[in-house]
């Protein structure tokens, strides 16, 4: 095998202009469908375990003195647990949502590809 000509040619594949394909359309698309979830997954995840994290300081004591602290951390924390735990099925039902926005032209789009291969 000539590594040379492999190398070369890989080279001027990245070089080269990309033609908008039907593929990429596809995958254009797929992400278009899970955006919505994922950003929604990841920003609320974050928030809420910050608010779990400044529960547990407070309750433990880190952040403030005494048991009117101690009390309200509890509560702060209780909200961060429920937001944790309701952040994945609100996820599921978000990316549900994205899918069945997207899935006519998803589907429509991958027949095209997979009758032209044939």
């Amino acid at each position: 095998m000539n590594t040379d000509k492999i190398f070369a040619e890989a080279i001027a594949n990245e070089y080269a202009p990309k033609n908008a394909s039907k593929v990429l359309a596809l995958k254009k698309l797929d992400r278009k469908a899970k955006r919505k979830a994922n950003v929604f997954a990841y920003t609320f995840g974050t928030l809420m375990a910050l608010v779990l994290g400044v529960g547990l300081c407070l309750s433990m004591g880190v952040l403030g003195v005494g048991p009117a602290m101690m009390t309200v951390g509890i509560v702060v924390g209780a909200v961060g647990l429920i937001g944790v735990g309701v952040n994945y099925p609100v996820y599921r039902r978000l990316l549900e949502s994205g899918k069945n926005k997207y899935a006519f032209e998803i589907v429509q789009l991958a027949k095209e590809i997979s009758e032209g291969a044939k």
